[in-house]
Formats: structure tokens, C-alpha cells, sequence
């Protein structure tokens, strides 16, 4: 991946000011060792997205130990 100055600087204020994360999507490595990176900007989930999440996933544990 090759970027310009000033996007390496948009992407790191963005990580270090509003607390988003660089998240990398795809790695390609070729026949001489370089490797390219995609990345993207991803948010965290808020605290009462966390909870639905979970309690979701802890029914779902919960009926699958039913089922068996």
C-alpha cells in the first residue's frame, strides 16, 4: 500500500483523536517477500450495543445447549 503524506496523517489523527481503530482487511505477499495491506477505519460498538451483542449470543449458547 503506498500512501501520501498527508494520508498517513489523516489516518493516524483519526485513530489517535476520535479513538477509531485501522483494521486490516486484506494482505497480498508476492514472490519477492513485499506485501500489500488494505486497511480500513472501523468505530467501536458503544457500551448498550455491547450488551444487546452479548445477551444475544448467550441465547443462542443457551439454545443450542437445549437442543442437544
Amino acid at each position: 500500500m503506498l500512501l501520501h503524506k498527508n494520508e498517513i496523517n489523516r489516518l493516524k489523527s483519526k485513530v489517535e483523536e476520535q479513538g477509531m481503530t485501522l483494521i486490516p482487511l486484506e494482505i497480498y505477499i508476492n514472490e519477492q517477500g513485499f506485501c500489500k495491506v488494505s486497511l480500513a477505519l472501523a468505530k467501536g460498538k458503544k457500551l448498550y450495543d455491547k450488551r444487546e451483542s452479548l445477551q444475544k449470543k448467550d441465547m443462542e449458547r443457551d439454545r443450542a445447549r437445549d437442543e442437544k
